[in-house]
């Protein structure tokens, strides 16, 4: 019994030492992309408007794969796959990253569309926002192909009409991503969204948004150029 007690805890005591323990800042992505074998996967983040690796995977005969960076604070990444010699415009992931684990499976047939994303917080609001943001986006789509369509001569359509509700949708879109941002200000999604979707709101807006920001998000990555972009702007 003595030592039967005696290999349990010395198991337990391995395992515990084998458990990936993460850095303050580190990040641990994991994940799997179905049907991809062979070929790499690029970590990338924008750096003065290009794209920079910040780690390369190489898969060969597994579609599991892992890589631990390290992040000053929560930031939009890119999990980009090189398919070889086939072609696809469908390459590139886009995630919220924030210190902590990640998992990421897909496949590589619908590799952004079928994409589950989860242990990141600000990528959970993030694609909350985005669901309604698309629905947006979509409206403002039909409204361009009515154009389109008036231009070719279709007698039902009219530019006025086309380009007041085109005007209420956008303002919609705005005063949408605004309410998102200042709800949610105490994550660092909060000032990403402003700097990507509104960032020529009102003043008066934005200085709402960014006195809601804690100041854990204030400190980040993009609560820093936030604040830069308010003091240019003023």
């Amino acid at each position: 019994m003595y030592r039967i007690l005696t290999a349990m805890l010395s198991l337990a005591f391995l395992i515990s030492c084998g458990d990936d323990k993460l850095a303050k800042n580190e990040v641990l992505i994991t994940g799997n992309v179905k049907g991809l074998k062979k070929g790499k996967l690029y970590i990338q983040r924008v750096q003065d408007t290009t794209l920079v690796a910040l780690d390369t995977i190489v898969l060969n005969g597994n579609s599991n794969f892992e890589s631990k960076i390290t992040l000053d604070s929560p930031e939009m990444l890119y999990l980009f796959v090189d398919r070889g010699q086939s072609n696809s415009i469908d390459n590139n992931l886009l995630f919220f990253a924030e210190p902590g684990k990640i998992n990421i499976d897909t496949d590589l047939e619908f590799f952004f569309a079928n994409a589950k994303i989860t242990g990141s917080k600000n990528h959970d609001l993030y694609k909350e926002y985005k669901e309604i943001d698309s629905k947006f986006n979509n409206q403002q789509l039909e409204l361009a192909q009515e154009k389109i369509l008036g231009l070719k001569g279709n007698k039902n359509y009219s530019e006025e009409e086309n380009a007041k509700k085109n005007e209420n949708i956008l303002k919609k879109r705005y005063l949408y991503a605004a309410n998102f941002a200042l709800t949610h200000a105490d994550h660092e999604v909060a000032p990403y969204i402003v700097l990507s979707d509104i960032y020529d709101m009102q003043p008066k807006f934005l200085d709402s948004i960014h006195s809601k920001m804690t100041p854990e998000v204030a400190k980040s990555k993009y609560g820093k150029k936030f604040t830069e972009f308010l003091k240019k702007q003023k």
